[in-house]
C-alpha cells in the first residue's frame, strides 16, 4: 500500500489552478489539451487476426480485450442460460500506481461498471449459449488488459469489450453418443464457428465535475482526473435507452445535471455505435477474403534453353538407357547379330520426353564428348547381368578412340606427303605407313584387269 501511494502521480497546486482557470472562462472554456468541454479524444479501433481480439486507443489511453469461451455447467436458478464474466488486469507498465498480482480498487470498479452495462441491459443473448439444458452451456469470458493509462479507462474498456464481442465466434457443437447427450465440438475446419447474438451496443460515457462550481466536461484525461471532484458514467445505446448510471463518489450532483449528461451521452452513443459497426464490417470483409483460397490462373513455364546442369542430368539419366542400345546395334553389324530394343511403351514415351529437352539427340550424341561416366555405365550393365553388352561396349569404345586418333594424325601426314612429292624426293617418311600407302595406284589396277581379260 505504501509503495503504491509512493508511486502515485501528484499534481502541484499551480497545475490544478491552471486547469480550473482554463475551464472557468465563460466566453470560450478550453482544456489543457486544446479540446472543448464536451469533445472526445480521437478513437482508434484495431482487430487482431484471431476472432475476439480487439485493441482500442482513446487518446493516450490504450486497452486490449480478449474474448474466450468454455463449456460449463449452468447455474441452478438459470439452467437454460449461459454466463458472461469480465476480468480486468492492471499492469504497472500502464501506471506506476497499479499493483501487479491482485486487482486494486480501480480495477474492481472498472470491471463492475462494464459488466453492469452489458449484463443488466441483456445486450448479449445468454439463452442462445445453452447446449443441453441443465448440463452444458457456454461461458463467455472477457479479459481487459490496460496497456496505458491516459485517463477515462471506463469508456475505452467498454468500447474494447463491445468490439471484441462483435467479432468473437464460438465453436459449433452437436449432440451424439448412444443416449444423444454427448456434446461434440467441431473444429473451424469442419464447421463454421457461430457469432454471438448481440441485441444492442451499450456505450459508456464518462463525465467529470471540476472546481467549486462543478464545471462539467466529458472524457477526462489523466491530469483532469486528479482535479475532479466527482465522476458520473452513463451507459446508453443508440436508441437512447438508459442501460446503467453510476456516480462514483465525490460531491453531489443535482438532477438537472444528470439529465443534461444523459442528453449529451445519447449523441455520443450513436456516434460510437456507428464507428464500432463500421470497424466490425471491415473486419468481417477481411476475414472472408482470408478464407478464399486463390489458385493461379496461369503457371509460368521457362521456355529458354536448358541450363548446363539440366543437360548434364538428362545425359546422365539417358546414358544408361540409350548408350548400350546404340553401341549394341553398331557392334551387331560387325558380328552379324541384332539386339532388338524392349517393346515397353512407357519406357519409350519417357525416353522420348527426355530427348525433347536433350541437346543433340541420339544420332549426334557422343558419350566421350558429353562426359559420360563409363564406370557407372558398365556397373549398371553388369548389375543387369548383361556381360556381352559390357564386352561389346568396351570394344566399341576402343575402336572409336583409335579412329579418333587416326583421323587426327591423317591430315598432318597427308600434308607432309604432298611436300615430299613437290620436292621430288620420292622418298616416304620414316614414320608409320598411312592408309594412302596401302591403296594401289590406279594404273596398276587397270593393267591387272586387262591381263585377266586377255587370259580369258
Amino acid at each position: 500500500m505504501e509503495q503504491r501511494l509512493a508511486n502515485t502521480f501528484r499534481m502541484t497546486l499551480n497545475e490544478k489552478k491552471f486547469i480550473e482557470a482554463a475551464l472557468a472562462v465563460e466566453e470560450a472554456p478550453i482544456r489543457i489539451d486544446g479540446r472543448r468541454p464536451f469533445e472526445y479524444r480521437e478513437l482508434t479501433i484495431k482487430f487482431g487476426r484471431e476472432d475476439g481480439t480487439c485493441e482500442v486507443q482513446l487518446g493516450q489511453t490504450h486497452v486490449m480485450a480478449f474474448v474466450t469461451s468454455q463449456l460449463v455447467q449452468p447455474y441452478r436458478d438459470r439452467p437454460n442460460e449461459g454466463s458472461l464474466s469480465i476480468f480486468t488486469e492492471f499492469s504497472p507498465m500502464a501506471d506506476p500506481s497499479f499493483e501487479a498480482g491482485r486487482p486494486g480498487e480501480s480495477a474492481v470498479e472498472l470491471g463492475r461498471v462494464v459488466d453492469r452495462g452489458l449484463r443488466e441491459s441483456r445486450a448479449v443473448d445468454t439463452e442462445s449459449l445453452c447446449v443441453v439444458s441443465g448440463k452444458f452451456v457456454w461461458s463467455i469470458r472477457i479479459d481487459l488488459h490496460i496497456l496505458d493509462n491516459g485517463g477515462n479507462l471506463v469508456d475505452a474498456a467498454n468500447i474494447a469489450a463491445l468490439a471484441a464481442l462483435s467479432t468473437f465466434r464460438r465453436p459449433e457443437c452437436s449432440l451424439g453418443g448412444d443416449d444423444g447427450q454427448e456434446v461434440i465440438i467441431h473444429s473451424p475446419e469442419v464447421r463454421e464457428p457461430l457469432p454471438l447474438i448481440i441485441h444492442h451496443l451499450p456505450i459508456a460515457v464518462t463525465f467529470g465535475f471540476i472546481g467549486e462550481k462543478c464545471m462539467l466536461l466529458i472524457d477526462p484525461t489523466y491530469l483532469e482526473e486528479g482535479v475532479m471532484r466527482g465522476r458520473l458514467t452513463a451507459t446508453l445505446n443508440a436508441n437512447g435507452d438508459i442501460c446503467a448510471i453510476q456516480k462514483a463518489g465525490g460531491d453531489g450532483v443535482e438532477p438537472n445535471e444528470i439529465i443534461r449528461c444523459i442528453r449529451i451521452a445519447e449523441g455520443n452513443a450513436k456516434r460510437f455505435t456507428d464507428k464500432i459497426k463500421e470497424a466490425v464490417a471491415l473486419y468481417d470483409t477481411e476475414r472472408a477474403l482470408r478464407k478464399i483460397k486463390r489458385q493461379p490462373s496461369t503457371v509460368a513455364v521457362s521456355v529458354g534453353e536448358p541450363s548446363q546442369k539440366e543437360v548434364k542430368d538428362v545425359s546422365m539419366a539417358d546414358g544408361e538407357k540409350l548408350l548400350p542400345k546404340q553401341e549394341e546395334k553398331s557392334v551387331s553389324r560387325d558380328d552379324d547379330m541384332e539386339i532388338e530394343p524392349r517393346p515397353e511403351q512407357d519406357v519409350a514415351e519417357r525416353r522420348q520426353s527426355r530427348l525433347n529437352s536433350f541437346v543433340g539427340g541420339p544420332s549426334s550424341w557422343d558419350p566421350v564428348s558429353k562426359g559420360v561416366d563409363f564406370d557407372g555405365l558398365q556397373a549398371s550393365l553388369a548389375s543387369r547381368g548383361d556381360g556381352m553388352a559390357v564386352a561389346k561396349l568396351e570394344k566399341s569404345m576402343k575402336e572409336k578412340s583409335a579412329e579418333r586418333q587416326t583421323t587426327d594424325i591423317a591430315p598432318v601426314r597427308r600434308a607432309s606427303h604432298s611436300l615430299d612429292q613437290a620436292a621430288g624426293t620420292g622418298q616416304q617418311g620414316n614414320g608409320e605407313k598411312t592408309l594412302k600407302d596401302a591403296v594401289k595406284p590406279k594404273h596398276k589396277r587397270k593393267k591387272k584387269v586387262a591381263s585377266k581379260s586377255v587370259a580369258n
